[in-house]
């Protein structure tokens, strides 16, 4: 299949905003593909190249991309830095670049899809000596046999900024239409596999329903709605209600099979080889045959043996080396909430309460090891508000309240679950803006525009600085600056706007109305607290949750 015609899809999908514009303009297309090619176009509308579950990055910087379209162009690596400084976008300078080209009119030839994907797949399995060149060489053969259009496409997706408004709904939806399935089965799957190229494939061979869960592949969590108080708790969640304290570490899955224990962040990412002690402590405390569960990674202090927030042991899901001193210097404790997969069974559409019970014959609890997450079964209001209470005075993030009925719904927030939470608790926000210092600070950025979720579209809450250090002790700015940097798609004089990919969790001391951002709100006195690098991009707080927040503070419904 040759790559212009995908282009001309994402053309179209570029000139409409309207949500069924777009899902009739996938479907349309996809439908007329084959299946050895389905879930590569797939991807490639979504603007990846890999499945959402799979770790492997294209590893391509902004910086390579520029040296890419300078030998491409004929150009120098300045001029096309200039452009792109103007343009605030490498593939809109790419059209314009190659539009004035020099040496690719003899070159040009019509190039295929699986060209495009055999060359980005490559850069990814690069490493080792002479990386840098070969990268180099397998995207300036595409961007030389590529016209101006493929160019520009091309570019957008190995530096993943491909924006033509197809996010999860958009595709659900289209893969529904295109192949006349049930929209929830569309759902179901995709929250399963992580992976809407394989969804498609099964919807066109109409074999959603062959579906299932199996320890070693991640999926998506089941997550909850934001509750005012222990009353509304009750009101959506019925008369008696499971009641558990919410700990302040990070989620994680764990799957076994056979020998084989793998850990996956929420964003889907394993992190097994960071976390050695707790593969041990699962082989050692927990029976079963396969199973997963779905648990909460909190780190311990060595001297006072109490819980520590979640930056304490932030720096482990990054770490590369030194895992066995980090193991020793921050050791973890894995409190356990739900089991999913039992023993070649999926327990989904067991309810909460029959999943609990098995979950207490398995694990074999051993404290600063693995626990069970502690759990008050209650029609009690006043019982329900005196746990919450107690959980906040021991240090917890807050509660979980759930339904006794409720199923596990993988990826979705489902009224079955709620969490309740100290009403200034943070924020987990993206930042979408930085500016670069002064005096000392000036070849740091430091100053960090972060915005909420609102559809397709990120809107801004404010600027913060305060909580990042210049010495080496906590999170820098000069870590921030690394960060960020590669990331960066316009500069304006100090101001920069860069890609929205880098979470963090700010603090405040209250939501404002303001007309100064977009959002419609500010946050007053914001801190930032830590990166949350096990965070994907779809669990940045939204607009909704802020405006919640605020009429919480106000008193309001």
């Amino acid at each position: 299949m040759l790559y212009s015609e995908l282009v001309k899809v994402y053309q179209e999908l570029e000139k409409t905003t309207k949500r069924l514009e777009k899902t009739d303009i996938i479907a349309d297309f996809i439908k007329k593909i084959s299946k050895e090619n389905l879930s590569k176009i797939i991807y490639l509308l979504e603007g990846r190249i890999f499945p959402e579950w799979d770790d492997r990055k294209i590893g391509f910087s902004t910086r390579l991309m520029i040296k890419a379209l300078a030998t491409c162009s004929g150009r120098t690596s300045d001029d096309v830095e200039k452009l792109f400084t103007k343009k605030g976008d490498l593939g809109d300078a790419a059209l314009e670049l190659l539009d004035k080209k020099t040496q690719r009119t003899l070159t040009s030839k019509n190039i295929t899809v699986d060209k495009v994907v055999l060359n980005i797949h490559k850069l990814a399995d690069l490493e080792g000596e002479g990386t840098v060149n070969k990268k180099l060489s397998y995207v300036t053969e595409l961007l030389v046999h590529a016209n101006k259009e493929e160019a520009r496409y091309i570019v957008k997706t190995i530096l993943e900024e491909l924006r033509v408004g197809t996010a999860s709904g958009v595709m659900r939806d289209s893969i529904s239409k295109a192949f006349d399935r049930d929209v929830k089965d569309v759902e179901k799957s995709s929250d399963l596999l992580a992976d809407f190229g394989e969804v498609a494939l099964l919807a066109k061979e109409n074999k959603l329903n062959k579906v299932s869960l199996k320890p070693g592949r991640p999926l998506k969590l089941m997550l909850a709605l934001l509750s005012k108080n222990i009353q509304e708790s009750f009101e959506s969640l019925g008369k008696k209600v499971q009641i558990e304290e919410k700990i302040d570490g990070f989620r994680v899955e764990v799957h076994k099979y056979g020998d084989n224990i793998r850990l996956f962040t929420r964003n889907l990412e394993e992190v097994t080889n960071q976390f050695p002690d707790v593969v041990s402590i699962i082989k050692e405390k927990v029976k079963g045959e396969n199973f997963i569960l779905d648990c909460e990674v909190v780190g311990i202090d060595k001297k006072t043996r109490k819980h520590t927030p979640f930056q304490s042991i932030s720096q482990r899901i990054r770490r590369k080396h030194d895992i066995e001193k980090m193991a020793k210097d921050f050791p973890v404790e894995i409190s356990v909430f739900d089991l999913i997969f039992y023993n070649d069974k999926s327990l989904m559409d067991k309810n909460l309460m029959e999943r609990r019970k098995l979950l207490e014959k398995i694990v074999k609890e051993s404290k600063r090891k693995i626990v069970l997450t502690k759990k008050l079964v209650t029609n009690s209001i006043e019982k329900a508000e005196k746990f919450y209470d107690e959980s906040l005075k021991k240090g917890m993030e807050g509660v979980m309240v759930k339904n006794l009925d409720s199923k596990y719904r993988p990826g979705r927030y489902v009224n079955g679950w709620v969490k309740l939470k100290n009403i200034l608790d943070p924020l987990d926000l993206v930042i979408v803006k930085a500016e670069f210092g002064e005096g000392k600070r000036t070849k740091w950025l430091s100053s960090y525009t972060v915005a909420c979720k609102n559809g397709d579209e990120y809107l801004e809450l404010g600027k913060v600085s305060t909580g990042v250090k210049e010495k080496t002790e906590g999170l820098t700015y000069n870590e921030m600056t690394k960060l960020l940097k590669p990331l960066i798609k316009k500069q304006k004089g100090k101001e920069v706007i860069v890609k929205p990919k880098i979470i963090i969790e700010v603090g405040y001391e209250e939501i404002q109305k303001s007309t100064n951002y977009n959002s419609g709100f500010a946050l007053r006195f914001p801190r930032v607290h830590f990166l949350r690098m096990d965070k994907p991009l779809s669990e940045v707080n939204d607009l909704n949750t802020v405006e919640k927040i605020y009429k919480i503070q106000r008193g309001e419904r």
